[in-house]
């Protein structure tokens, strides 16, 4: 037999067996929103699937566009031009984006207003429309610097885009590396420098890596900044080189889906499916660096 308990702690166990509605109508209330996002998903990839179903074949990525003849259209100037574009927007922002947040969370002075004033203006241009940056690019980049609708224009201005992205994402991602880490480097003798390259960066990779590839798959499918750049719906060769003209696989969906036969239509609807393989194989690559160089602590 045990001793009666005391009036405060029949109080608790009976405030501890009492089914917490509200707790439970949260968790039905997330799940019912997750259902309607999962379910709206796959309704989309199923339906472009069913409709490209029919062009996803070698002419897609083999073929150039054609404006009369749907059954013989492709999209390989559109693919290679977005390989292009993003290979070259990730040579661009990535060392940047990556020294700005080293800087901002190593070295800056939080201190000083100018640095405060850096991170208020980084937060606040994550936030602007993409169409924003368009015109920035169309007036300076392309005009101002005579870049012209290059390749190198475009690259330029998806980098100024996602830039501000690929900040926070890194800046977090040092910010997880445990203060001992650092601390227990600097107490061997290494410098600044040689305890962030050898010990901070190395154990920031994975936050790194999923952050920087979430904003180049942004701007893998921009289609409003490049069409205000003079992107091309019709371009039938491949980019060869940073001056040339190009186009990529969202204004080619636009310009295809602009069209009133059905044939490109379903041909659009294939071409989603391409870009949607371009995107995964991305996140297949940062998934891969972040389990090889993911470490716990």
């Amino acid at each position: 037999m045990t001793a009666p308990t005391m009036p405060g702690q029949r109080k608790l166990l009976l405030a501890r067996q009492r089914v917490p509605w509200g707790d439970i109508a949260f968790k039905l209330l997330l799940r019912l929103c997750l259902f309607v996002a999962v379910a709206f998903l796959v309704t989309l990839l199923v339906y472009v699937v069913y409709r490209g179903w029919p062009r996803l074949d070698a002419r897609l990525w083999e073929n150039f566009p054609s404006i009369r003849r749907p059954e013989r259209a492709g999209a390989q100037s559109a693919l290679f031009g977005s390989l292009w574009v993003i290979g070259m927007t990730a040579v661009f922002c990535l060392p940047v984006g990556i020294l700005g947040a080293i800087y901002l969370e190593e070295y800056a002075d939080h201190r000083r207003w100018y640095n405060r004033l850096i991170e208020l203006n980084i937060a606040n241009l994550a936030a602007i429309p993409s169409i924003v940056y368009g015109i920035l690019g169309l007036g300076i980049i392309a005009r101002g610097f005579g870049f012209g609708t290059t390749v190198l224009t475009a690259s330029i201005t998806l980098s100024l885009l996602v830039l501000p992205i690929v900040i926070i994402a890194s800046r977090e991602a040092i910010r997880a590396v445990p203060g001992e880490i650092r601390n227990a480097s600097y107490g061997l003798g290494a410098t600044k420098w040689q305890t962030i390259w050898r010990q901070v960066l190395p154990a920031a990779v994975p936050g790194m890596a999923t952050g920087s590839i979430l904003a180049l798959s942004r701007a893998a499918g921009e289609a409003a900044p490049l069409l205000l750049l003079g992107g091309l719906t019709y371009v039938a060769y491949v980019p060869d080189g940073l001056l040339s003209g190009y186009t990529v696989l969202p204004i080619q969906i636009y310009g295809w889906i602009s069209q009133s036969r059905t044939e490109f239509h379903d041909l659009s609807s294939a071409a989603i499916v391409l870009l949607l393989v371009v995107i995964i194989a991305m996140n297949s690559i940062a998934i891969f660096v972040r389990n090889r160089s993911q470490k716990r602590w």
